[in-house]
């Protein structure tokens, strides 16, 4: 690998921070001690700073030249409401938050890679350094650009990475087109009439009525979407009744729909509303059914997919450089390749053999309460920052 020597020798400092990042989280829209670590390291490097946008967000301006052509790196910088199970030193003092995702590693990544930027500027244009709140469910990634990011700060470009599990460091993963999924949520209720349960003829039980909805939706998937075409709906809630006797009056469905096209998010929502309905007609009941779009689908642009191949090669090898198999989990940094070309790419992050002593029982993936960032992939990631700016600016002049 083809790691920058600065990047080697100050891993150990920034790991210090990322340490510290992870036993101090924060959830979205709360990142102020965060935020105020991250501008405080910029502003120390002599790196103008800019804060407020999306309520918590930092933008470091890390100029080189005098060129106009400018370039965004996109790390997040919230933690999840969950329990961390891990009791290494470094663990959550926080209950019921934890850097669960990687977070705080995609945050040192990027200052370790500011540091390199501000001391050297071996390029020529300006690269912005965002961080970024509430990824989890929050949208910062829109609430930054509402507040004028791209106006406050024009990019040709804008790039971002997340930590992915492998069998081992020293991997990346890009491919151009839909690499994660849109995500949005429905909410239904089933309104019968509720009675004795032993008199079900005098009653209009809405239980059987979710039973056959549930599995109606499945046909969706099945007989009504291209079958090339990826799609989920998952029921993942289903709420009803207070006693073994009783009929109840209502009942509620909750869950997730995930597709990689708004085309097929259209025919999803479209035929879920269709079938709620005429089921609960052909039943005799009413519904309310609320579907809510969330984050829509992250697509690489085609160009800057193959050109974060290339920079990726040119660091661990082509050999060691994956095609990105896309994952229905879905990530708010779609709303910033929405309004600029760029890539979202995966770095991996081992198989949880680094973590220390007092690690939970559990695996090593993000979203479980034993993960852990692995902080060896400080330099890697950050040389992946440098080399990428680097790259693209002297490809854009030559």
């Amino acid at each position: 690998m083809q790691i920058l020597d600065s990047l080697v020798t100050q891993a150990a400092t920034i790991a210090a921070i990322r340490r510290d990042i992870h036993a101090h989280p924060e959830l979205c829209f709360e990142e102020r001690r965060t935020a105020d670590v991250v501008a405080a390291q910029l502003t120390a490097w002599g790196i103008p700073v800019h804060r407020g946008l999306g309520t918590t967000g930092v933008v470091g301006i890390v100029k080189g030249g005098d060129s106009p052509r400018a370039i965004g790196l996109r790390a997040d910088m919230d933690a999840l409401p969950m329990q961390e199970a891990n009791t290494f030193a470094h663990a959550s003092v926080h209950p019921g938050k934890m850097h669960a995702c990687g977070h705080d590693g995609h945050t040192a990544m990027l200052l370790a890679a500011a540091q390199h930027l501000a001391k050297h500027r071996n390029f020529d244009g300006t690269v912005y350094l965002i961080f970024q709140p509430a990824e989890e469910g929050g949208g910062g990634a829109r609430e930054m650009m509402r507040d004028g990011l791209f106006d406050k700060f024009p990019m040709d470009a804008v790039f971002g990475m997340h930590n992915w599990a492998s069998p081992r460091v020293g991997t990346f993963a890009v491919s151009p087109g839909p690499v994660m999924a849109s995500t949005s949520e429905f909410h239904i209720t089933i309104r019968g009439k509720g009675g004795h349960g032993a008199l079900p003829h005098a009653s209009v039980d809405p239980v059987p009525v979710a039973c056959q909805m549930v599995q109606a939706f499945q046909t969706i998937i099945s007989r009504n979407k291209k079958p090339v075409d990826a799609g989920v709906v998952s029921v993942t809630m289903i709420h009803a009744g207070e006693a073994t006797n009783v009929i109840p009056d209502a009942c509620e469905l909750q869950g997730t729909v995930r597709t990689f096209t708004t085309e097929v998010l259209d025919l999803i929502e479209r035929r879920m509303r269709e079938i709620a309905q005429h089921t609960c007609a052909a039943f005799g009941c009413e519904v309310e059914f609320r579907f809510t779009r969330n984050y829509p689908p992250t697509v690489n642009s085609a160009a800057e997919a193959a050109f974060c191949r290339e920079v990726m090669a040119s660091i661990v090898g082509p050999e060691n450089v994956q095609d990105q198999e896309p994952t229905m989990g879905a990530e708010d940094f779609a709303y910033m390749l929405q309004a600029k070309p760029g890539a979202y790419c995966f770095i991996g992050n081992g198989d949880g053999s680094h973590r220390a002593m007092g690690h939970g029982g559990g695996p090593c993936v993000i979203h479980n309460p034993s993960y852990d960032f692995n902080d060896e992939l400080i330099p890697l990631g950050a040389t992946y920052w440098v080399r990428l700016a680097e790259m693209w600016f002297a490809r854009q002049g030559a």
